[in-house]
């Protein structure tokens, strides 16, 4: 009959089996994401570069470009602040560091008098932020793990809208931007207005364009659409960075449960030898006391 320590031991051991088993399934499924999500981040810029491109020749045009409502540079009162996360756990502290990264620039802001709208993507941040009292403005859930162009759409609509109506003065976007498989950095980036970009420098005489419709009425169309796929870009590079950091935690979990098991394995092993030797001891006296 093996000790209550002795059994105690070995459901541990199942136990620990179990959740190394789930880990493992969660490991293989997020390391099977990764490519996919890698190659829409890839698919997306050649989409941006060229939208850059077009505004860039607009833009040199001039034709009222500078006084676009998106372009427009207003002192700033109030900040609007996006967040991207993440809708679910177990993927180390992938959230609890763009969540960090924004906190304390809002915190900078409230300092230094400003007012802060918020906008969260993801269960875990709409969860710490509204457990800390912050008043969110929107929060979308249901989009990080596969982000959809519907989904950006959705985000730079309201963003616009807000700061079009003059509720914001200017839109900080916190994102997690994928580098590798091992380094994801939290980022920080100005979302509007939209700075134009500066015109690459080309060898060879100018090239001048004739607009129809006017070059205002293009950046009207373009401007939103250039914001549209900037959040796009930030969704699939923030859901590559969740995929990854949840592969490594995951990968982390389970070589802490192969560990784990080993030492208890190592200590079942000893408690069931040594009642082995407790019994064979008894055995072998009361054998002695009989035939004394």
């Amino acid at each position: 009959m093996a000790s209550a320590a002795l059994r105690d031991t070995r459901r541990r051991i199942r136990s620990i089996e179990s959740t190394k088993k789930i880990t493992r399934a969660m490991e293989l499924i997020a390391a099977s994401r990764i490519p996919k999500a890698m190659a829409r981040v890839n698919a997306s810029k050649p989409y941006s570069a060229k939208l850059i491109e077009v505004i860039e020749n607009v833009g040199s045009s001039g034709g009222g470009a500078s006084s676009h409502m998106l372009l427009e540079q207003r002192q700033v009162d109030t900040v609007g602040v996006v967040v991207v996360a993440s809708d679910r756990g177990l993927a180390g502290a992938y959230a609890t560091n763009i969540i960090r990264l924004a906190e304390q620039t809002m915190i900078n802001h409230q300092n230094a008098g400003r007012d802060v709208v918020l906008f969260t993507v993801g269960k875990k941040a709409q969860s710490y932020f509204r457990y800390r009292g912050y008043r969110i403005n929107r929060a979308w859930l249901g989009v990080t793990d596969t982000p959809g162009y519907g989904d950006a759409r959705s985000i730079a609509n309201t963003i616009m809208e807000a700061y079009a109506s003059g509720d914001v003065d200017k839109v900080e976007a916190f994102f997690t931007t994928f580098q590798s498989a091992l380094s994801q950095v939290p980022t920080e980036y100005d979302l509007l207005p939209i700075v134009p970009p500066a015109g690459s420098e080309r060898e060879g005489p100018a090239v001048t364009y004739e607009y129809e419709p006017s070059p205002a009425e293009i950046l009207d169309r373009l401007l939103p659409r250039y914001v549209e796929a900037t959040i796009f870009s930030m969704l699939l590079e923030s859901s590559a960075s969740e995929h990854s950091a949840r592969r490594r935690a995951m990968k982390a979990a389970t070589d802490n449960a192969e560990e784990l098991i080993r030492i208890l394995t190592v200590r079942a092993n000893r408690a069931r030898q040594a009642e082995i030797t407790t019994a064979i001891t008894e055995i072998v006296g009361g054998a002695e006391a009989l035939a004394e």
